[in-house]
C-alpha cells in the first residue's frame, strides 16, 4: 500500500457490473450508507470485449447507460469512473490511486465472473481492504432455494413452487434506497466509445414495456403480434431492478413472472453445475454423434435454410439482436434434430447476436431443446417447422416480414425432407444416449 495514503481521503468503491442504475440497488445502496464517500468505477474487460465485433450493440447498449449514470451523478457534482484493463491490475492500480476503506459489488454467479472475483477478493484482502457483496440481480440465489436436503433442484415445477412459497412470505421485499448525497465530489472526463477501440452500433436495444402483460399468455406464443416486453436486456444488464419488477408486476401475470423464475431456475443451475457452461448436463447425453456439417450450420446462420419459419428467425436475430422466444425453440430444434448439430454451436451463434445474451439462460436454454439438460423437453420430441408455422404464424405475418422472397424461385428448396430428418435424429440419439 503506498506510504501517502495517510494524507489522502478515506473512500468507498462502487463496483457496476449487472447493475447499471443508480436506483433500488443492493451494492450501491450499502456504498452510499457506509459513512464514506463513494466513488462509482466501470471496468471495460478486454477478456470480454476481445470476443465482440467493433460494433457489438451490447457495448453501445452498456456504455449509453453509463453515459446516463454519468450525467446524473454530474447533478450532484460526482461523476463515474471509466476504467479499461485487466481487472485485477485495474484494481492494483485503483489501490494506489486512492486510500480505499471498503469495496461493494453486486454478485455475479457466471464461470468467468466467479474466478475474476475470487482473485478480486484476495487481492482486496491483502491489501486490508474490506469488501462487501450483496444479492441483486435476482430475487434467490446459490443456495437459497433447495430441496429438504439441501441439494439443488434439477427440475423447474418444484423448483418454482418452493420459489413462489418463499416469495410470497414476502421477506425479500426490500427497497434499496441510495443516498446521492454520498459520492464523492470529482468530475473525472468520461471515455469516448472509441477510447476502448469500439463504435456506435446501429442496432438498438428497445426500451422494455410492461404494457403487453395483460395479454402476455395469450400473445406469447405469436411472433407477429410482437407482444413481448423486450425486458431481457434490460434485466442482463440490471439497468432495472428485480425487485421493483416484481412489485410492478405483483401477484397478476403468472405466466409471465414463470419466465422469470426459469431465468432463476437456470442461474442456479449453472452457479451449482458449472459444467453445464461447456457439456452436457446429463452425461448419459456425451454419446451422441452430432453431424456437424459446416455448410449446413452456414445456411442456418444466414436464414437460408428453405423452411420459411426458421429463416425468419435467423435473419431477424441478425438484423435486430432480438428473436421471439416461440421461434427460438423452432430454430434450435431444427438445427439440433433436423441437422444433427451439436447445440453449442448454436448458442455460441446466440452469444454473438444476441442483445438478451445471458448464459445461463442461453444454455439452459439450448440444452433444453437438445434434449440434453436439466429438465430438458424428452429427446423424440422434434418440432415440426411446418406445422409450428400453422399453428403461431398461420396467416405468416411474421414469416414474410424477413422472408419476403418465400414465393420467389430464387428462394432455396427446404433443405433436408423434415420426416427424414426426424427419423434420423432419433436413431442417432437412442444410439448415442450411454446407458449410465
Amino acid at each position: 500500500m503506498s506510504l501517502n495514503h495517510t494524507t489522502k481521503q478515506e473512500i468507498a468503491i462502487h463496483w457496476f457490473r449487472r447493475d447499471l442504475r443508480l436506483t433500488d440497488n443492493a451494492a450501491l445502496s450499502a456504498a452510499t450508507n457506509s459513512g464514506l464517500k463513494v466513488l462509482p468505477i466501470f471496468i471495460f474487460d478486454p477478456h470480454i470485449l476481445d470476443e465482440l465485433s467493433r460494433d457489438d450493440s451490447r457495448v453501445s447498449f452498456i456504455y449509453n447507460e453509463l453515459q446516463k449514470i454519468d450525467s446524473n451523478l454530474q447533478k450532484v457534482g460526482s461523476s463515474l469512473k471509466i476504467y479499461h484493463g485487466k481487472p485485477i491490475d485495474i484494481w492494483r492500480k485503483i489501490v494506489d490511486e486512492f486510500h480505499v476503506k471498503k469495496v461493494f459489488f453486486n454478485n455475479d454467479y457466471e464461470p468467468y465472473a466467479s474466478e475474476r472475483d475470487k482473485e478480486i477478493t484476495q487481492f482486496l484482502s491483502s491489501q486490508n481492504i474490506e469488501l462487501q457483496t450483496f444479492k441483486d440481480q435476482v430475487i434467490f440465489e446459490k443456495s437459497e432455494i433447495t430441496k429438504p436436503n439441501g441439494l439443488p433442484y434439477t427440475v423447474f415445477t418444484p423448483f418454482m413452487k418452493k420459489w413462489k412459497e418463499m416469495f410470497l412470505s414476502g421477506i425479500h421485499d426490500q427497497d434499496f434506497e441510495v443516498k446521492m448525497s454520498a459520492f464523492l465530489q470529482k468530475n473525472y472526463p468520461f471515455q469516448k466509445l472509441e477510447d476502448i477501440g469500439f463504435k456506435e452500433s446501429t442496432i438498438k436495444v428497445k426500451p422494455f414495456n410492461l404494457n403487453q402483460l395483460d395479454d402476455y399468455s395469450e400473445l406469447r406464443n405469436l411472433p407477429a403480434e410482437d407482444g413481448t416486453s423486450y425486458l431481457s436486456p434490460h434485466l442482463r444488464f440490471g439497468t432495472v431492478s428485480i425487485r421493483n419488477l416484481m412489485r410492478m408486476i405483483g401477484n397478476r401475470h403468472e405466466s409471465f413472472r414463470n419466465e422469470l423464475i426459469w431465468r432463476e431456475f437456470f442461474m442456479q443451475i449453472l452457479y451449482h453445475f458449472p459444467h453445464v457452461a461447456n457439456e452436457n448436463f446429463k452425461p448419459q447425453y456425451n454419446g451422441i454423434q452430432w453431424r456437424n456439417n459446416a455448410e449446413e450450420f452456414e445456411r442456418w446462420c444466414t436464414g437460408q435454410t428453405g423452411f420459411p419459419i426458421v429463416d425468419a428467425g435467423m435473419r431477424q436475430l441478425v438484423s435486430t439482436g432480438y428473436m421471439h422466444n416461440r421461434v427460438r425453440m423452432i430454430v434450435a430444434s431444427f438445427l439440433t434434430k433436423d441437422l444433427l448439430i451439436d447445440w453449442r454451436w448454436g448458442e455460441a451463434f446466440f452469444a454473438k447476436h444476441l442483445l438478451d445474451f445471458d448464459l445461463a439462460s442461453n444454455n439452459g436454454n439450448w440444452q433444453w431443446a437438445a434434449g440434453t439438460g436439466c429438465d430438458a423437453t424428452p429427446y423424440f420430441r422434434v418440432f415440426n417447422p411446418d406445422e409450428q408455422t400453422k399453428r403461431f404464424d398461420p396467416n405468416l405475418t411474421y414469416t414474410r416480414k424477413w422472408v419476403t422472397e418465400m414465393d420467389e424461385f430464387s428462394y432455396p428448396k427446404p433443405m433436408v425432407d423434415h420426416k427424414f430428418a426426424r427419423n434420423r435424429a432419433l436413431e442417432t440419439y437412442k444410439k448415442g444416449i450411454l446407458k449410465m
